[in-house]
């Protein structure tokens, strides 16, 4: 007799009742389990330790297997680590004996029933408006896009966003290992990566869906994250006419991002000289939005650069049209910074343009500044 997902979701958040309560808090992001005894909880960028408690590793174990078994997975000492999502949609990281000996690691990832647009962005003072309507256009004209920046940095926050630009006709298809990606079109495509199950079988990795997914007639193709070989698909999709690509990454500055796609795209089982390799990652991605978490736990936009392309002598060149100047610590602890132009003027404004729109004045004027 199969069992109703309404009972399963209650009796898998009765196992959680130590942790409920923060998965009830819209104020926390993120719930760091370190074994039964330590549970912090992340709030605004700030980790808290918690006075919660699972009353021992077999209880805090048995939560994890009720919900690998709520996501058709399996979690054992040959399979150690397991990768959910909750009822809510928060993501689970969690990490098993033997390969945690002091007692099951997990990390949850609040899922935000509420999606963060551009206006909210800006009120948090994430970025600024004339960088919102770069964004803006660079999006409604198809450039390639990749969000780029470190663990928390906000990166699927601000790909929701941009995401908010793309027009109502199109139709998108969003690509991801765990669902995060909230498009508010009528005509999305989701799609999920599912590991194999107990005995090896039915993978369907990101690399897969990919090329599913062009066979589809996308207008649009968004990557939740980028992890491996399936960023030479990308790339190789984004240069024969697949535009308007968006995706995320894990890099802390924009040359790191180009370095980091090349390395995934080395994972490709496809041979290509390096050079020519180099030379189609600068030519696919045109834009690098990057995010980060500064020491007072808010989290921004500190770079928009735009790729110039590829010298085999200079390495990639990379021009920052917006960018984030620190200035600081403020009596209150927070980072003192302003993000402006540099003056730099995309060679995407042809483009831009031609489709009916105008680069802010602020970049002409920091330019003759």
């Amino acid at each position: 007799m199969t069992i109703p997902r309404e009972v399963f979701e209650q009796s898998l958040l009765k196992f959680l009742e130590p942790v409920r309560p923060f998965l009830d808090d819209t104020t926390v992001s993120e719930v760091m389990i370190n074994g039964p005894d330590q549970i912090f909880v992340e709030r605004a960028g700030k980790l808290y330790l918690t006075e919660a408690r699972f009353p021992s590793t077999d209880a805090l174990t048995a939560a994890l297997r009720n919900l690998a078994q709520f996501v058709g997975r399996h979690v054992d000492e040959h399979r150690p680590i397991l990768e959910a999502r909750l009822p809510d949609g928060s993501r689970v990281e969690a990490v098993l004996p033997p390969a945690a000996p002091d007692g099951p690691m997990v990390a949850i990832r609040r899922f935000s029933k509420e999606t963060l647009t551009v206006d909210k962005l800006l009120s948090f003072g994430s970025f600024t408006p004339d960088a919102a309507e770069l964004l803006r256009g660079i999006v409604a004209v198809k450039q390639n896009i990749i969000v780029a920046g470190g663990t928390g940095s906000g990166k699927t926050s601000l790909l929701n966003a941009l995401t908010g630009f793309i027009p109502e006709d199109e139709r998108i298809v969003v690509i991801e290992d765990t669902r995060e990606v909230q498009c508010q079109q009528t005509h999305v495509v989701q799609m999920e990566s599912r590991p194999p199950d107990a005995r090896g079988r039915g993978a369907v990795s990101i690399r897969d869906l990919f090329k599913a997914t062009l066979r589809m007639r996308p207008d649009r193709i968004v990557v939740g994250e980028i992890r491996g070989a399936e960023a030479l698909d990308l790339v190789q999709a984004m240069t024969s006419g697949h535009g308007g690509c968006l995706a995320t990454v894990h890099a802390t500055y924009p040359t790191d991002t180009m370095n980091r796609l090349e390395t995934m795209a080395m994972m490709s089982d496809v041979q290509m000289p390096l050079r020519a390799m180099r030379a189609q990652i600068a030519s696919a991605i045109d834009f690098i939005v990057q995010t980060s978490r500064l020491r007072d736990g808010s989290r921004c936009v500190t770079h928009i650069a735009e790729v110039q392309g590829y010298h085999p002598d200079a390495g990639y060149n990379l021009e920052n049209v917006f960018e984030r100047r620190y200035e600081g610590q403020g009596a209150d602890g927070r980072i003192q910074s302003t993000f402006g132009p540099t003056g730099f003027i995309p060679r995407a404004t042809e483009v831009l343009q031609g489709h009916g729109y105008e680069l802010p004045g602020s970049i002409y004027m920091a330019g003759h500044g």
